[in-house]
This record gives structure tokens, C-alpha cells and sequence, in this order.
């Protein structure tokens, strides 16, 4: 008895988180569906990746970060069809601030990369609509205080990245108070690092590497012909004389 309870409780919270789930997931009509088919061959035509969040969840994600064209308002114009789009990756195409006013219907978006795209200030009136943000990436653009203050009816937004862009300590300042739990992240502040004078003799035996480096190298002399030596007449020593050789004489014979 106790077994059967206990597996009928666990069918009833199963069902029932399924159920939960189902809620979640947004509920289309046929027409919807129609034209989300069509959304997806238009953004897959345009070089753009979609899919889904996760394996039971339908709720989509759409990349252009792998298009290696530039970006068209054909690219953008398709979103709109995506009632489950959630994430959008934008990062390092031709995002103009003309091209934002494109962004302005997908409310449902919870995560958003910008980064290294063109958007000024005046797109970031664009995104104001964009409630539902969690996380915006704006690295590497050209937007400053002026475009933050478009941020600050983000209530959800959790993470902002502004790291080289033109926004100063104040205005960051004036969007944490709008967005207090917001984590606003403006990368590394580095700080002028002293450069120390090099050593004045090893300076001087670098630029006489440097001068010694621009020097053609010299071509080798070609070892000078020897000349044959002109032998010089053998001097004739003088002949030594040969004392002449006395022949004997000869006895007289003796007079008769």
C-alpha cells in the first residue's frame, strides 16, 4: 500500500512539473508556425545558425557570428518571426544604428552580443524596448554615457560588458544607481607604468649593433696573384784552379 502511494505522488509531481514546463514554452499558432518555418530557411539562406535552447526546450538561439558577408537588413528583417528567440549573437557584424530599429520588436531576448559592431549612442535608443535583457555585450564599441542612459530601464539586466568603449567613471556610476544589480564590467584599467631609462653604455653598444646591423657586408678580398718570381741568372763561381799535375821527369841516361 505503501508503495503504491508512493509511486502515485511521484506521478503527480512528474505530471505536474511537466505541465509547469509546458506553460513555459511559448504557444504558437499555425500561422506562426508557418511563417517561423519561413524564418528559418530565410536566416539559414543569410548564413545565420538556429536552434534550440536545449533538448526539451524550444526556445531559440540565432548566430551570425560565423558570417564571413556583410550584414543586410534581409539578416535582421526575419527575426521578428521567431517568437522564441532568446539569444542573439551579433558580435563583430555590421550592426549600424540603422540596422538596430530591427531589434526593437524582440522583446523576448534575455541575451544580446553587440560586441566590435558599429552601433553608436543613437542604436542604443533602439534597444530601450529590450526589457527582458540579462546580458548585453557592448565591447569594443563606440557608444558613451550618453547611449548608457538608454539602459536604464533594463531592471533584469545582470551583466553589461563596456570594455573599450568611450563611457567614463561617471557615467557608469549614474547607470549603477539606475541598475544596482547590474554587474557592469569596463575591463582592466591600466595604469601608466614607469618606463626606466635604459643603462647609457648598454644603449650605446646597441646602437652600435644597430649601425653594425645596416652595413652591407663587406666583400671578401680576393687573394692577390702571386706574380711567378723571375729566377735570376745563377752567378758562375769563379773556377777553381786545378794545380796542374807535374808529370815525372825523366831520368837522364847516363851519358856513355
Amino acid at each position: 500500500m505503501r508503495r503504491t502511494t508512493t509511486l502515485v505522488i511521484s506521478l503527480i509531481v512528474s505530471t505536474g512539473y511537466i505541465l509547469a514546463q509546458t506553460a513555459d514554452k511559448p504557444q504558437r499558432s499555425d500561422a506562426e508556425k508557418h511563417a517561423e518555418k519561413q524564418a528559418f530557411a530565410k536566416i539559414q539562406q543569410e548564413g545565420g545558425l538556429v536552434m534550440e535552447i536545449a533538448q526539451n526546450d524550444p526556445r531559440l538561439e540565432v548566430s551570425y557570428q560565423q558570417r564571413d558577408k556583410k550584414l543586410t537588413a534581409d539578416c535582421l528583417q526575419a527575426l521578428k518571426d521567431l517568437k522564441g528567440l532568446i539569444h542573439l549573437n551579433l558580435r563583430g557584424q555590421d550592426v549600424t544604428d540603422e540596422r538596430s530599429a530591427y531589434l526593437k520588436e524582440l522583446t523576448s531576448l534575455t541575451r544580446l552580443h553587440l560586441e566590435l559592431t558599429p552601433i553608436t549612442d543613437k542604436g542604443l535608443e533602439n534597444l530601450k524596448s529590450l526589457v527582458n535583457l540579462e546580458y548585453l555585450n557592448l565591447y569594443g564599441t563606440s557608444i558613451t554615457d550618453a547611449g548608457l542612459v538608454h539602459l536604464e530601464g533594463m531592471k533584469k539586466l545582470k551583466n553589461l560588458y563596456l570594455w573599450q568603449t568611450k563611457v567614463t567613471d561617471a557615467g557608469v556610476a549614474r547607470l549603477k544607481k539606475a541598475l544596482p544589480n547590474a554587474d557592469i564590467d569596463r575591463g582592466l584599467d591600466l595604469k601608466a607604468v614607469e618606463v626606466k631609462k635604459p643603462d647609457e653604455k648598454k644603449e650605446v653598444k646597441k646602437e652600435e649593433a644597430k649601425k653594425d646591423a645596416g652595413k652591407k657586408p663587406e666583400e671578401k678580398k680576393k687573394p692577390e696573384e702571386k706574380k711567378p718570381e723571375e729566377k735570376k741568372p745563377e752567378e758562375k763561381k769563379p773556377e777553381e784552379k786545378k794545380p796542374e799535375e807535374k808529370k815525372p821527369e825523366e831520368k837522364k841516361k847516363p851519358e856513355p
